[in-house]
């Protein structure tokens, strides 16, 4: 090989390659003019590439002649890299430059990941919507008595002393504490506060949530009776709304022993008699066109449908002179949406606009001397419209029309689970609420979260309930039913099922397995009916009176009677068939350990609905204060005999009716 033309390809090896260095100089100053977000790692992998390249160039220009023939592929390379021009090279680099890492100039701006924002609490999702009246509500501990005194002071309890009197007759010496809490916001000292009517300065509507067996019944029945005690004239001045017939009954019972000697008239409707018959009881004047209504009665119970049979069917029946008006489990009866009987109820409180303006101007005076209780003027016969509304019969002459007035009908709301939908409550058309809470025993308590404890569900239960739970297999459950009976001696007692089909079948089945007990043992059997909605309204009247007698040990019934009903032996609850929620739950036990009694509640779970049971009891926060009771096979054998010949004859039974 030629020496000098080695020399020569060494040289043109050399000046080839200062294109490729001016390229690489050139790349570190766009590289210089890049975002300075670049992160460090890719940093440092450029930085290694550039050495790289830096170290194949110093080989490209110390290669000698015999490494190109010792590797032609490499020489071959090397030539065609090198015999680049430098236009052609930059040319073709820069592209690819551009595509990796754009220019300064031209490139978007950096913008952060999209993140989802901290999701609200619980506490402050569940306030939401809700009247801020209820974020003050006054807290009341379960603990608060006060005694009813025996001298004519009135002890702070706000009561005249014929009902002072009354109640120390009946056996009742002090006031709950929900009772308490009411009887001075509802009777306030000042005489002209205590009046029928105040247009001028209406009171405000109450709210109360308190534990089943707290006192709500009598809460609002003593400061109706000690209101309308001064009443002259007739008119339906109180309205009670409750869910069932049989706690109409037994508020009516109620009313009927302390308003003794008032003179007070007390109507029920409930459709358990013919709707001519409650309308001859209700209404005096069924034939005249009275805008002020015509009433027999001053208190009024009755449950919402029979109450708007009346408002749409029944001549002179008016809401217009209402004092109160009381919705009892008021969580219940606002979630039924029969012929929309809220509204109906609020929209009779008001005599209609058009009657008022079409009655005739001769009329006009008399009914407003009759409302204001004078005398009839030339012949001309009042109808007693209610004062709140004389101002909408004539043109004012005088400034007692033109001063603003507001309707005086007071609403009272009670319930262990009062309504958290503020849709609702917005309904009710309320009136500056007071909202009264009773906290749960045991623990202190602000404010703030006795109100988010109503809010969320977290229900209160009276301090004196124990609570149990015993899971077993579908097939055991009759028979832990029996074992529950006999070994920890329940009696006067009432066990809830989940329908009327159940409550039968249950109570069957009980008869036939205490009648083969006692013939082979010569125990006493246990005397066990069933309460159920399938029964006439006067046998269940009659079963009622005899388990409130104690003649009948063991009361099987359906969730008929688990709210509001009243039977002061209840020592056991026993829920045969778990409740489908924790409202019912909180209904059912609360049937005993009332009025500061003791009482203990029993729930049978099948293995299948031990899960969703625990998970209702902790989403209330409640599971801790039911205690599990674990029974084995030899807890259970003592009656299995006995229960398997029941079994038998229940089949027997039930396969000769089909």
């Amino acid at each position: 090989m030629d020496p000098a033309g080695t020399n020569t390809n060494l040289h043109s090896v050399k000046e080839k390659t200062k294109a490729k260095q001016r390229y690489l100089k050139k790349k570190k100053e766009r590289r210089k003019l890049k975002p300075k977000q670049r992160s460090d790692d890719k940093q440092d992998k450029e930085k290694n590439d550039e050495d790289v390249m830096e170290v194949d160039i110093e080989e490209a220009n110390t290669t000698t002649p015999s490494d190109n023939q010792k590797n032609p592929r490499k020489r071959t390379l090397a030539e065609a890299e090198v015999t680049v021009d430098d236009e052609e090279m930059i040319e073709i680099e820069e592209p690819l430059a551009r595509s990796r890492t754009p220019e300064l100039q031209g490139a978007l701006p950096s913008f952060p990941l999209p993140a989802l924002p901290d999701a609200p609490s619980k506490s402050l999702l569940a306030f939401q919507g809700l009247d801020q009246a209820l974020v003050g509500a006054e807290l009341v501990s379960p603990s608060t008595i006060l005694p009813i005194p025996t001298e004519k002071d009135d002890g702070g309890t706000r009561l005249s002393e014929r009902m002072r009197k009354r109640l120390r007759d009946l056996g009742i010496t002090e006031l709950f504490a929900v009772q308490t809490a009411l009887l001075p916001f509802l009777l306030p000292e000042d005489e002209q506060a205590k009046g029928l009517y105040l247009p001028f300065s209406p009171p405000r509507d109450v709210c109360v949530s308190a534990p089943t067996g707290s006192g709500k019944t009598l809460a609002y029945v003593l400061p109706i009776i000690e209101a309308l005690s001064s009443r002259i004239v007739t008119r339906l001045r109180a309205l009670i709304v409750l869910p069932t017939r049989d706690l109409v009954a037994q508020v009516r019972e109620t009313i009927e022993t302390l308003s003794k000697g008032t003179k007070l008239k007390i109507g029920t409707a409930t459709g358990q008699h013919s709707f001519a018959h409650e309308q001859s009881q209700l209404i005096q004047d069924q034939t005249s066109d009275l805008l002020g209504g015509s009433s027999k009665i001053d208190i009024l119970i009755c449950t919402p449908g029979r109450l708007i049979d009346h408002i749409t069917g029944t001549p002179n029946f008016s809401l217009q002179h209402l004092r109160f008006l009381v919705i009892d489990e008021a969580d219940r009866l606002l979630a039924q949406s029969f012929q929309d009987w809220l509204s109906q109820v609020l929209a009779a409180t008001r005599p209609h606009s058009k009657n008022l303006s079409e009655r005739p101007p001769s009329t006009a005076m008399g009914e407003i001397l009759g409302a204001l209780g004078s005398y009839p003027l030339n012949n001309i016969v009042p109808d007693g419209i209610a004062p709140a509304f004389l101002h909408r019969l004539v043109t004012p002459t005088n400034s007692f029309f033109l001063e603003p007035k507001s309707f005086s009908c007071q609403k009272l709301l009670f319930s262990a689970t009062l309504t958290r939908d503020p849709g609702k409550i917005t309904a009710l058309e309320l009136k500056n609420p007071k909202y009264f809470i009773v906290q749960s025993s045991g623990e202190k308590k602000t404010a703030d979260s006795a109100v988010l404890d109503v809010v969320m569900e977290k229900f209160s239960m009276p301090s004196t309930l124990k609570e149990h739970m015993i899971v077993c297999s579908s097939t055991q459950k009759p028979l832990v039913f029996f074992h529950l009976v006999h070994h920890f001696d329940v009696k006067n007692a009432l066990v809830f099922t989940k329908s009327a089909e159940s409550t039968t079948r249950l109570v069957r089945l009980f008869d036939f397995f205490e009648s083969e007990r006692a013939k082979n043992l010569g125990f006493e059997p246990i005397v066990v009916r069933s309460y159920s909605s399938d029964l006439p309204v006067n046998e269940r009247k009659s079963i009622l009176e005899m388990f409130k007698n104690q003649r009948i040990h063991i009361l099987v019934c359906s969730d008929l009677i688990s709210r509001g009903i009243d039977i002061s032996h209840v020592s056991h609850v026993v829920s045969y068939d778990v409740p489908v929620d924790m409202r019912k739950y909180v209904h059912r036990v609360g049937r005993t350990a009332r009025a500061g009694r003791d009482g203990d509640a029993w729930t049978l779970v099948e293995e299948q609905e031990a899960r969703y049971f625990k998970q209702m009891l902790k989403g209330a926060d409640h599971f801790e204060r039911v205690k599990r009771i674990r029974l084995s096979e030899k807890d259970l054998a003592p009656l299995l005999p006995h229960y398997e010949v029941a079994l038998n004859q229940l089949k027997d039974a039930y396969s000769r009716q089909s």
